[in-house]
């Protein structure tokens, strides 16, 4: 009867609208972590929890993620991050990008017989900024003693973590061409690891006791330093002491522009954030009502203007040593007239290509219960160097793949330079509305932000459904028109892109490769927070738990 009766129920009950999404949004009243990595959310979720601060909650999980991803994230790469102080409204930018080693000249690769900066190797090597970003962070917004922000990572390194599927496929993919050094096989074994597996890495799990117990003077000064620079001598790299212990990040101010009623803060140079700024300034120029309806004429106009935009970034570089100012690029009047270069019914094919490589990042995003949001983005630029520092379990960034060895370009190699960055975390206010984003996905992270803060502000999407929204991307602007579109785009949309002459390459349903985000958003009039997290990836958005 009991059957019977629930049958009928779910018969004559009215039925509740179809959401246009899978997962659920996450609501919370204190706080929520959202990271590539359930583990990593819920170690960040666990320091909010014990008083925590936005910032001690990333520091947590992109330390777990080192673990967790090692081809991805880790003491040896590079990080950024944008925070907003929710007391303030100021919102500050950190840059912790490493760079070239002195002794590291296009004239020194040309006598080594390099014409074109290698994919891998010790020659790719960059300072890493990741610890001293860490340490920066926590001295100005951490709450938690610096000690106790590792401890969920050390557990795992030592204790071991189960390889998810997707992880076990970026691992193997990373692996076979790049962990090719005894040491990198002495840490990471002779084979990607099987899904299921167990992992330990009590060398990492070593390297971070020393950061927890020294700060980042282990990585500059200390034992951690002298494993970079022996690892460095090892391989014949040009790295000194003096170019570890004189780096140190900077402070710098965000580069913002409105779109449609909406604040976008994005990263400055080295950073590409400013591609992120010009494509929406670009497709912000034509009428508002063609942005707002789904069509293939809205996403062709967006395609073409994150053409014009990519071919731009080129002039990104360490603006220590760059004479272009990228402030001309996000103005106005300079949308206008990018914007008078796109056809309405025909697709631009000729515009200039960059050389871009696919690589590998994690990002993470955290809203703690005083409303304070940290945007973080950390990488190694592509999945393993192959160069491990010695006895230390993590791999040094190889960053310096995305150098030219043209003396003319403005990203060319030069000592302590540091390159362009694909990294852009990013916020966005609107009235009491503040949101973190950002994507992992290398190059693909401009392409895949625009698009989504788009949804936000003229699909009017809610967190989730605006990361869930199919997407193109493409690392071909050459003549030949192609852009990856995954194949959930509707059929309508892909007809009149392909009339236009575009030419769709359609990929799976929730394609890695278009960039797996997060976002947080925090509502100051209710005090209610936000949180998603990308399907495309293994993570999650989970809240603060509560005290019981």
């Amino acid at each position: 009867m009991l059957l019977n009766a629930s049958l009928l129920s779910a018969q004559t009950q009215p039925a509740l609208p179809a959401r246009a999404y899978g997962r659920a949004e996450v609501f919370s009243k204190t706080g929520i972590v959202a990271t590539n990595q359930v583990l990593a959310s819920q170690a960040g979720a666990q320091m909010l929890a014990r008083g925590g601060s936005a910032v001690d909650a990333a520091i947590a999980a992109n330390a777990v993620l080192s673990v967790l991803e090692p081809m991805m994230a880790g003491p040896g790469g590079d990080l950024f991050a944008l925070y907003r102080d929710a007391k303030t409204g100021k919102i500050s930018g950190l840059n912790a990008s490493g760079w070239a080693p002195s002794g590291l000249t296009i004239d020194f690769l040309k006598q080594k017989g390099i014409a074109r900066m290698p994919r891998g190797g010790i020659f790719t090597v960059t300072v890493p900024g990741c610890v001293d970003g860490w340490e920066k962070l926590h001295r100005r917004f951490g709450r938690l003693p610096w000690k106790e922000l590792f401890a969920p990572a050390i557990y795992l390194a030592e204790n071991g973590f189960p390889i998810s599927d997707l992880i076990g496929l970026v691992w193997k993919d990373a692996f076979a061409p790049s962990c090719t050094d005894e040491e990198c096989r002495h840490v990471f074994g002779r084979a990607a690891p099987q899904v299921g597996d167990f992992f330990k890495n009590p060398a990492l799990a070593s390297a971070l006791k020393l950061i927890a117990q020294q700060g980042a003077s282990a990585v500059y000064r200390g034992p951690i330093a002298e494993a970079i620079l022996r690892t460095s001598n090892r391989l014949g790299g040009t790295m000194t002491k003096s170019d570890l212990t004189d780096f140190s990040s900077e402070w710098v101010e965000p580069i913002s522009s409105n779109y449609h009623g909406w604040t976008i803060s994005e990263m400055p140079p080295n950073s590409r954030g400013s591609a992120v700024l010009e494509s929406l300034n670009i497709f912000g120029t034509f009428p508002e009502q063609m942005t707002r309806v789904a069509n293939a004429d809205r996403v062709h106009r967006q395609i073409e203007a994150m053409r014009l935009a990519s071919a731009d970034i080129k002039f990104v570089a360490d603006p220590r040593m760059s004479k272009v100012s990228i402030a001309d690029f996000i103005t106005p009047e300079f949308a206008r007239k990018r914007a008078a270069l796109i056809d309405s019914e025909h697709a631009h094919c000729d515009v200039k290509p960059n050389e871009e490589i696919p690589g590998d990042t994690t990002y993470l995003t955290v809203v703690d219960r005083d409303g304070n949001i940290i945007s973080l983005i950390q990488s190694l630029a592509t999945g393993m160097s192959g160069v491990v520092a010695d006895q230390m379990g993590f791999v040094l960034q190889n960053r310096g793949i995305y150098f030219s060895l043209d003396p003319s370009q403005p990203n060319a190699l030069a000592a302590r330079k540091r390159v362009s960055h694909t990294l852009v975390p990013a916020l966005l206010e609107k009235g009491n509305v503040h949101v973190g984003l950002g994507f992992a996905g290398g190059p693909i992270q401009v392409i895949t932000q625009m698009q989504v803060i788009s949804n936000i502000a003229d699909l009017g999407m809610n967190l989730q459904a605006a990361l869930e929204a199919p997407r193109f991307y493409s690392f071909d602007q050459g003549p030949n028109c192609n852009v990856q579109v995954e194949i959930r785009m509707p059929v309508e949309i892909r007809d009149g892109l392909a009339r236009m002459g575009h030419r769709l390459v359609l990929t799976g349903e929730y394609q890695q490769m278009a960039g797996m985000g997060h976002a947080v958003a925090f509502d100051s009039a209710t005090g209610t927070k936000y949180g998603a997290s990308d399907p495309r990836g293994d993570g999650a958005a989970i809240p603060e738990p509560p005290q019981w």
